[in-house]
């Protein structure tokens, strides 16, 4: 697509994950048949998505004792087992819009947990999927980003598992790091790939599109993980790269004297907003000249 020479071109893989769309048409239809639901904590990391669900009826509670509305809905990021022991004592109606994948990754980590594994997550500890699949190990794990900052490992048996939304190759370099450090105390080693092929799809897309540009745009929301890590992922490769969270943070200097540019989007990115910066730099393309 181009505007008085500016071509601007989209990845090939961008935006909304299936888990993701899954999530929020989830939430949609709820609402449309059984009327009010609370989500617990954004269903997704996007103000966009979040404000559009809200004003048809999904509020948003930071915990349990928030929820005011007959129905509560976990996230497409999980939640630990002691969530749903609580829906069920509080008598709520559950929708459970937990991705598959991120539902593999805790069943994995309880499986290990409970063949006498210590559970180890390649992952933000702080992040709400990480902090629900700890809670399926039953108090037999811990999540690091770093091998250096694993505490002193006495022996026996370890199982290593992933955040979903990490990138593939950085987490078997996680583990090689691992098995360097501390593999004369292991007996018994299991790893588990529970990364999600979408997120390495679209850092994949991304690489091959700064091949063909002179700027990319990364468009999603700043609290989003694998919306950062795709920004990054960009930045790496040399090519100028603009992380924004709609089209209102564009600026004309940026595209002034190119001739083509990239647009990619996070996972959680919905299309309209992707549709909204694209039409912006046509009209950039058209004002810079």
């Amino acid at each position: 697509m181009t505007r008085n020479g500016l071509r601007i071109e989209l990845a090939r893989v961008y935006g909304f994950c299936p888990g993701v769309r899954r999530a929020v048409e989830m939430i949609e239809e709820h609402l449309a048949r059984e009327g009010r639901v609370a989500t617990l904590g954004a269903i997704v990391h996007n103000a966009r998505v979040v404000e559009t669900l809200s004003r048809k009826g999904a509020t948003v509670a930071k915990s349990l004792e928030e929820v005011q509305a007959p129905a509560v809905a976990i996230t497409a990021h999980g939640a630990g087992r002691e969530i749903y022991e609580e829906i069920t004592r509080r008598g709520l109606d559950l929708v459970d819009t937990t991705c598959p994948i991120v539902k593999r990754a805790q069943e994995v980590a309880r499986n290990l947990a409970r063949q006498g594994y210590t559970v180890l997550i390649y992952g933000e500890e702080t992040h709400p999927e990480v902090r629900g699949i700890l809670s399926w190990t039953e108090g037999k794990g811990y999540a690091t980003m770093s091998a250096a900052d694993l505490p002193p490992f006495k022996g026996g048996k370890l199982g290593i598992v992933s955040q979903t939304t990490k990138d593939q190759k950085a987490f078997w370099g996680f583990v090689q790091e691992v098995i360097a450090g501390i593999h004369r105390g292991i007996k018994d080693l299991r790893v588990v790939d529970t990364t999600c092929p979408e997120t390495g799809r679209r850092y994949r897309a991304a690489l091959e599109l700064a091949e063909r540009v002179q700027a990319i745009f990364v468009v999603g929301s700043r609290n989003s993980a694998n919306t950062r890590k795709l920004a990054e992922t960009c930045e790496h490769t040399g090519v100028p790269t603009y992380f924004i969270e709609d089209a209102s943070e564009l600026r004309p200097e940026w595209v002034r004297g190119l001739s083509r540019v990239g647009v990619t989007a996070g996972a959680s990115t919905p299309d309209e907003l992707v549709e909204e910066v694209v039409a912006r730099l046509r009209e950039l393309g058209g004002e810079g000249g």
